[in-house]
């Protein structure tokens, strides 16, 4: 006959198997919002250079007359989105010839691996992350022990360095190492015409101080708050007319993009809002700096 302590554990066992459920979904949503998984109509943001992702997390494709650059590989569950995106503007998904990413975080590189098998694109990451991506995550300083954040490894064929300039057909990014909130973060900038104008294009890695982020005694990353300093220097120099970011969040696309359909001046050409964007996030870094400095 079976104890009441057996009885009752053996009671508790459902009740504890739906606490787990519900802790590993509520993990899941935090990752997944809707606005990363929803996908967001494809659309020529200027020039060359074309929206292909999701209703925040951004992807972007560059077209050349030697093929493809697509720069955001975003979630694993992303790449069949970014894949039709492609191919409802009338271009191949196969005709991706170079990989690019803003940072090695999982919302934005775990598809990589993925798009590489369709594609045979070359992969080219900045040098401070190439671990992060090749170990699928695993060598992140911050979210490296937390196996939701891993994601597939993924080899890369190119290290890139500051300033190292990805050429193809023709069109010329360069990489600017904005480290900080990934130590190898990248903010990509491109040269585009249009109407007989030339226009400075930004696509923002991300300036971002995530929550649990140590910004001061990081034994995993000492020089962050350095890091960070040297970022708001670089994009604050940056030049800029259209202003784009790892996120549509970061440049407002949602509220942008009905103007863009509605005709008249593009939305996207906006450096004072990129200006402000800067400075708002750097003032927020240097309150979160001296609140962990106790100052």
């Amino acid at each position: 006959m079976a104890r009441k302590g057996e009885l009752f554990f053996a009671m508790l066992l459902p009740f504890r198997f739906l606490l787990l459920t519900l802790v590993f979904v509520c993990s899941a949503f935090a990752q997944n919002n809707p606005e990363w998984t929803t996908n967001h109509a494809p659309f020529r943001v200027i020039g060359n250079v074309y929206y292909v992702g999701s209703k925040d997390l951004a992807s972007y494709l560059i077209t050349t007359p030697q093929g493809l650059i697509l720069i955001n590989s975003n979630l694993t569950s992303s790449v069949p989105l970014i894949r039709k995106n492609v191919e409802a503007l009338g271009f191949h998904f196969n005709d991706v010839k170079i990989l690019l990413i803003s940072h090695g975080h999982w919302d934005h590189a775990a598809g990589s691996a993925q798009i590489k098998r369709l594609t045979g694109a070359k992969y080219m990451v900045m040098d401070a992350d190439v671990s992060v991506v090749e170990s699928g995550g695993k060598d992140d300083f911050q979210y490296g022990a937390e196996e939701r954040s891993h994601f597939p490894a993924t080899k890369v064929e190119r290290v890139l360095h500051d300033g190292d300039e990805v050429k193809l057909g023709g069109v010329v990014l360069v990489s600017h190492k904005t480290p900080g909130h990934t130590k190898g973060c990248t903010t990509w900038t491109m040269k585009v015409r249009e109407d007989s104008k030339t226009y400075n294009v930004v696509i923002v890695g991300s300036p971002n101080v995530n929550t649990g982020y140590k910004l001061v005694g990081n034994t995993t990353y000492p020089t962050i708050a350095q890091d960070y300093e040297l970022t708001f220097r670089t994009l604050k120099a940056l030049p800029c007319d259209v202003f784009l970011g790892a996120h549509g969040s970061y440049f407002g696309m949602e509220a942008k993009f009905p103007r863009m359909k509605a005709g008249g001046a593009n939305p996207f050409v906006d450096p004072e809002g990129y200006r402000s964007y800067v400075a708002e996030r750097e003032q927020a870094f240097r309150a979160e700096l001296a609140k962990q400095s106790g100052s």
